[in-house]
């Protein structure tokens, strides 16, 4: 699991000479904002005098609940930092950091009640729900690392439990708690918090109930490295959770127990040589406390930060591992491959996006359009901007595709796995043969490459199989709201007006057609009957094929119509085509 060092193109990378990019501009690395981040973060290195032998970036990994695209982006994005690095020629890694220590807040929907008997507990101690772990907090991080896995990302993983078990953290924790005192006035001064006035930055575990959040540290012995504590009880995930009123005393060393967020990002920082961790918005106040404690507690300056916006529902909401909807790995590369979800990921660092399932389709196309411009021209993207090459580079963790592109859309893939549900992947790769979208004779990678894509198309046509005809429905109604336009020759009607009585009537001339269209231009005979519905309601044909496309592609363009509505068969599209204006 572990990721390695070396650099794949020395001083070309983020850390070497820039290349030129016009008078006046260089391009950094590759010429992403990743490459001007990782830039950013060893020019600072270089100041601070600290060796370039092995630049470490982190990663934290929430274990309180089921992991979705949110918490992915956080290590995927830190992992295109570590290769932007590499490719300086510096040796990085990506250390993931699973918080297992963290206590667990509230039941997370759709698991078993019973865990709430488990509430403020370590959730490295919690019984997994589903009885494949050996807890819950192992159960959350394996599905994250098991989405790391998934899209190829190499990281060296550390758990919180064993992190304090093998006291990695002591030193750092002795010397945040014998400073307590001036740490808690200043969390106050920075963020308005004075619960650390009060109680130690340290949760011990209870040695009686088990129990992490309810307990208090109230007095640290720094000779013997032990606190003394109650268990009084906290407010936990919008209730209360009681103590069982035991008071005692815990090794920092050696019993079980944890630094406080707002001081233990530093000791990790510390302890672990981190040199860059990227961090959401809403731990912004955290990040500052811990970085001052890091600097003028630890005496270490603290890593170099990028702040990311975080991924919202489609309602708006910031997507929550205790909530039920949340998109996960798992569920998106089912329909998509690993590199349309990086592609989600390096599009950007800031700006809150809303994210669901219904976005697979447009995120597969835009990474399909982008592989056939590398490419295209004998590959390597030479065509391309280099801020798009970049990023399809990184998309591809610097290993790009080669081969032929496959000149078809996920959309067009959609739509003939809609029409064959039967022998799909043979029917579907000979129409793409019969479009010219393979090339020549492909060999067998190219042939599993297709096969793949098929079989992820196959999926989203199988489990939302009205999604096109939505589509269509909605970008037809929106057009007809608006009767007439006003142009250099007054009123005309607006694109959309007549289209639906043109779709009814096509699909009663496509159904008259049966299932093979006589005469020697099948093709042709249908090209014919659009244009003939077309005149008949006053639409350009255009306009019509373009509804057409909308609803058996959810788009606005495809192969020839005429051939692919006989692939897909007159009476097929009839069929839909009624169930799209009825």
């Amino acid at each position: 699991m572990g990721g390695t060092g070396g650099g794949s193109r020395g001083g070309a990378g983020a850390g070497g000479a820039p290349r030129p990019a016009g008078k006046g501009r260089e391009i950094i690395g590759r010429g992403t904002w990743i490459d001007k981040l990782a830039r950013e973060m060893l020019d600072r290195e270089v100041s601070l005098g600290r060796s370039l032998g092995m630049v470490r970036v982190e990663s934290g990994l929430g274990a309180s609940g089921v992991p979705h695209l949110g918490s992915l982006g956080d290590a995927a994005r830190a992992y295109a930092v570590c290769l932007a690095v590499r490719d300086a020629g510096h040796a990085s890694e990506l250390l993931a950091y699973s918080d297992d220590m963290d206590g667990l807040r509230r039941v997370p929907e759709g698991l078993p009640a019973w865990l709430g008997e488990h509430l403020a507990k370590p959730v490295s101690a919690v019984p997994d729900p589903r009885g494949c772990h050996d807890s819950y907090g192992s159960h959350m991080s394996s599905l994250l690392l098991e989405g790391l896995d998934a899209l190829g990302i190499r990281y060296a993983f550390r758990s919180a439990r064993d992190a304090y078990g093998r006291g990695l953290l002591a030193g750092q924790a002795r010397a945040i708690l014998s400073e307590a005192s001036r740490i808690g006035e200043q969390i106050e001064r920075m963020v308005g918090q004075d619960k650390f006035r009060r109680v130690l930055p340290y949760y011990p575990v209870c040695e009686r109930c088990g129990r992490l959040y309810t307990t208090e540290a109230l007095r640290y012995h720094a000779g013997e490295g032990r606190v003394e504590y109650r268990c009084a009880g906290a407010g936990v995930g919008g209730g209360r959770v009681p103590g069982c009123g035991h008071s005692g005393e815990a090794d920092v060393a050696r019993d079980p127990g944890k630094l406080a967020w707002k001081v233990e990002f530093a000791a990790r920082w510390q302890a672990f040589d981190v040199r860059f961790e990227a961090y959401g918005k809403d731990i912004m106040d955290s990040v500052r406390v811990n970085d001052w404690v890091c600097s003028e507690v630890l005496g270490t300056p603290p890593p170099h930060h990028a702040r990311y916006e975080m991924f919202l529902d489609k309602g708006g909401r910031k997507i929550s591992k205790s909530v039920g909807g949340a998109v996960t790995a798992q569920q998106w590369l089912r329909y998509g491959t690993p590199q349309s979800l990086l592609l989600l990921m390096y599009k950007r660092m800031r700006g809150a996006r809303g994210i669901g399932l219904e976005d697979v389709p447009a995120l597969m196309d835009e990474c399909m359009d982008l592989e056939e411009a590398y490419r295209a021209g004998g590959g390597r993207g030479a065509g391309m901007e280099a801020k798009e090459r970049g990023l399809l580079e990184y998309v591809h963790l610097l290993e790009p595709p080669e081969g032929p592109p496959l000149r078809a859309s996920y959309r067009i893939l959609l739509g003939l796995a809609r029409a064959f549900r039967e022998d799909r992947e043979r029917n579907v790769v000979k129409r793409l043969a019969s479009y010219s979208a393979i090339s020549g004779d492909p060999d067998e990678r190219e042939k599993a490459r297709i096969a793949e894509l098929v079989r992820l198309a196959g999926n989203y046509a199988d489990d939302f199989p009205d999604e096109a005809q939505r589509e269509a429905r909605h970008r037809i109604e929106a057009q007809s709201r608006t009767a007439y336009r006003i142009g250099g020759g007054g009123a005309r009607p607006a694109e959309g007006v007549g289209t639906g009585r043109a779709l009814a009537d096509l699909a009663v001339a496509l159904d008259a057609m049966g299932g093979d269209p006589a005469g020697g231009d099948p093709a042709g005979a249908v090209r014919d009957a659009i244009r003939e519905a077309a005149g008949r309601n006053g639409v350009e044909m255009r306009d019509l094929c373009r509804a057409v496309y909308r609803v058996l592609l959810g788009a606005d363009r495809g192969p020839r119509l005429g051939q692919f509505i006989l692939d897909t068969g007159p009476g097929r599209v009839a069929e839909r085509l009624r169930k799209h204006t009825g």
